[in-house]
C-alpha cells in the first residue's frame, strides 16, 4: 500500500571516487522502484531524500536530486493522464542528519574517545542539522499521510550545530581530558553547511509546524525520461568525464555545481 523508499549509497566522499555507483543506484534503483510501484498499484510513494540534494555539490546529493527530480514529474504525469481516479501518489521528504544512525558522528566519536583519540572533525567551523531517530521516524510517517502527490516535505531540524562542539561535549561527558580533537579538512564534496530550501523555494505550513511543504520547479516527465535514458546510457560507459560532459537533467539542476 504504501512504499518508503530510503535505499541510497549516501556516504559523500565515496561517491565522489565512484559517480557511476551513484547514478545507477541513486537514479536508477530509484526509477525502478517508482516505476515498480505504478506497476503494482501502490496508493502512495515515500521518496527519502536529503538536505544535500539542496544546491548541490557533490555526486551524491545531485542524485538524491534527480530522484526527486523524476518522481515530482511523475506525480505530474499521473494526475494529467488520471485527474480523479485512483493513481499511486508520490511525495517527497527532504531532511538531514540523523543522531545515531549507521554513519552518523557520534557512535564514530565515541569509538575514538574510548581508544584514546584523536577524535576526527573535518573542519572547526563546519555544521550540520541533526535529528533523533524516533522524530525523523515519526515525520517521515506523517508526512508519508498528507497531501496529494507531488509535495517535497522539509522538517524543521531547529538549529544546526557545530560539529567541534559536538565532539568537545562528547568528551567532556566521557571523563577523559586527554583525548584531543584533531581537524582534517573537508574530505571531497563536503560542503561547510547544509540547506533545506534551493534558491527561490518558498515554504508553505501543514497541519504540523515541524513539515513544511517546499514549492519546487515543475520539470516536464517526458523531457526528464529524455534526460535520463541519455544519462543511463552514457553512465554504462563508465566515463566519467563523459557522463558529467552528457547534456543531462544534471546540467539544468537548479544552483547546481556538482558538475
Amino acid at each position: 500500500h504504501v512504499v518508503f523508499h530510503a535505499a541510497a549509497y549516501k556516504h559523500v566522499p565515496l561517491m565522489e571516487d565512484f559517480p557511476p555507483q551513484a547514478i545507477l543506484a541513486n537514479v536508477q534503483g530509484s526509477k525502478n522502484v517508482a516505476d515498480m510501484a505504478i506497476k503494482y498499484k501502490a496508493k502512495r510513494f515515500v521518496m527519502v531524500s536529503t538536505d544535500k540534494a539542496v544546491n548541490p555539490t557533490n555526486v551524491m546529493g545531485c542524485s538524491k536530486r534527480i530522484c526527486e527530480i523524476y518522481v515530482q514529474s511523475l506525480n505530474d504525469h499521473l494526475k494529467k493522464q488520471n485527474p480523479e481516479g485512483e493513481r499511486t501518489q508520490f511525495v517527497t521528504t527532504r531532511f538531514g542528519n540523523v543522531l545515531r544512525s549507521n554513519g552518523s558522528v557520534v557512535p564514530l566519536f565515541k569509538r575514538q574517545i574510548e581508544m584514546g583519540g584523536p577524535v576526527t572533525v573535518a573542519h572547526p567551523d563546519i555544521i550540520r542539522y541533526f535529528m533523533l531517530i524516533p522524530e525523523a521516524c515519526a515525520l517521515v510517517l506523517e508526512a508519508g499521510t498528507m497531501g496529494h502527490g507531488g509535495e517535497v516535505f522539509v522538517f524543521d531540524m531547529g538549529q544546526p550545530v557545530k560539529i567541534a562542539d559536538l565532539a568537545k561535549k562528547l568528551i567532556q561527558n566521557s571523563g577523559r581530558r586527554d583525548v584531543k580533537i584533531k581537524y582534517t579538512g573537508l574530505r571531497k564534496g563536503e560542503k561547510l553547511y547544509e540547506e533545506v530550501l534551493i534558491k527561490d523555494e518558498e515554504e508553505l505550513p501543514t497541519s504540523n509546524a515541524k513539515i513544511r511543504i517546499a514549492k519546487v520547479r515543475p520539470y516536464e516527465y517526458g523531457d526528464v525520461c529524455r534526460h535520463l535514458d541519455e544519462l543511463m546510457e552514457k553512465n554504462k560507459t563508465y566515463d566519467e568525464k563523459n557522463i558529467s560532459n552528457s547534456n543531462t537533467c544534471i546540467a539544468p539542476l537548479a544552483n547546481s555545481q556538482c558538475k
